[in-house]
């Protein structure tokens, strides 16, 4: 598989999903534009609490094989964006891959809160960063594809289930990022660009190791602390199915559609850096299963089962799943239905 030749666009790739994305993208040979507000060219970064920069993810993407490009983007700020662009255009006359994953909302996240109780403007700050600077972004990069061969954009999300994520703007931020997926597929139905979303499942992102006080080579020792920790997978997994997607070239199969990583990952035979190919689907179902066959659960049992519930609201396949949830949450007095 190759995309030597081919431009990308990642679009929030200091850390994270975006870093992983656009690594996975450079191991494939193509030239990488890192886009995110995170620069050694600032005094400190955006976050002061994390030390990636967009330059950092342009060096590993060099360093695996690709050309790493970085460039400090607001992509909340139009004129930012249209110049970018305007740049992609004069240094290479295309774009083949374009990647929405800008996202910034970890400490604007009012997890806990009932929507009576949230920050609203906090909410709606929120939203520009998770969804404006998408549709911004797609608006000012979709128009140099159709000018070139096409392509594939992908929107970042986080599940691809209809149910509810446990916090009003965090669940409309990803939600909505699925529904552009599909309203952009519809409108590129003729053209030679498809349009998907994809989520990663359990991402041992830079942040994740370090709330569990391990690095990625010793990621294991955190399975103790979290079970489910055991299927989790490095960023660049996601980045690889990708790849794959973006060199397939009957990918307009998938045009709308909300994939996940790791469904992804069996169809092209993609495996992760350390030759894994965790399914977290499969995984969660299990565990579902063996809280439901088990005795009395453990709070965090309870909770699991109750977010779970959530998530598969209107999935006609889990429906028996979500029946014998609900009725073991009534037995043990936990939850509503």
């Amino acid at each position: 598989m190759t995309l030597q030749g081919k431009v990308a666009l990642v679009a929030g790739a200091t850390r994270g999903a975006g870093r992983g994305i656009a690594r996975a993208l450079g191991e494939a040979g193509a030239t990488v534009y890192c886009t995110g507000r995170s620069s050694r060219s600032r005094d400190g970064a955006v976050d002061p609490k994390r030390p990636e920069t967009i330059e950092e993810t342009a060096e590993l993407v060099t360093a695996d094989g690709g050309t790493g490009i970085a460039v400090r983007v607001d992509h909340t700020e139009e004129d930012a964006v249209v110049e970018l662009f305007g740049r992609v255009r004069s240094d290479h006359g295309r774009l083949d891959v374009l990647v929405n994953d800008i996202w910034g909302g970890d400490a604007l996240t009012e997890w806990g809160k009932r929507f009576w109780e949230v920050d609203v403007q906090q909410g709606f700050t929120l939203m520009q960063r998770a969804i404006h600077t998408h549709v911004i972004t797609s608006r000012h990069g979709v128009p140099l594809m159709l000018d070139g061969d096409g392509g594939l954009v992908v929107e970042l999300t986080d599940g691809a289930f209809s149910g509810y994520r446990g916090q009003l703007f965090y669940d409309l931020c990803k939600a909505t990022t699925i529904r552009l997926a599909y309203a952009m597929a519809v409108e590129l139905e003729a053209q030679p660009i498809t349009a998907v979303a994809v989520t990663p499942g359990f991402l041992r992102s830079e942040a994740v190791l370090d709330h569990f006080g391990v690095t990625e080579d010793a990621w294991q020792d955190a399975i103790e602390k979290d079970p489910h920790f055991a299927q989790s997978e490095t960023p660049r997994l996601v980045g690889r199915v990708i790849a794959a997607l973006a060199q397939d070239g009957d990918a307009k199969r998938y045009a709308g559609q909300a994939l996940t990583c790791w469904d992804l990952a069996r169809d092209y035979g993609v495996r992760d850096v350390d030759g894994r190919q965790p399914h977290w689907d499969d995984h969660l179902d299990a565990a579902i299963d063996a809280i439901l066959d088990g005795g009395v659960p453990t709070q965090d049992d309870i909770f699991l089962l109750t977010i779970r519930k959530l998530q598969i609201d209107f999935d006609d396949a889990r429906a028996g799943q979500r029946e014998r949830i609900v009725d073991f949450l009534r037995r043990h007095d936990a939850g509503s239905a």
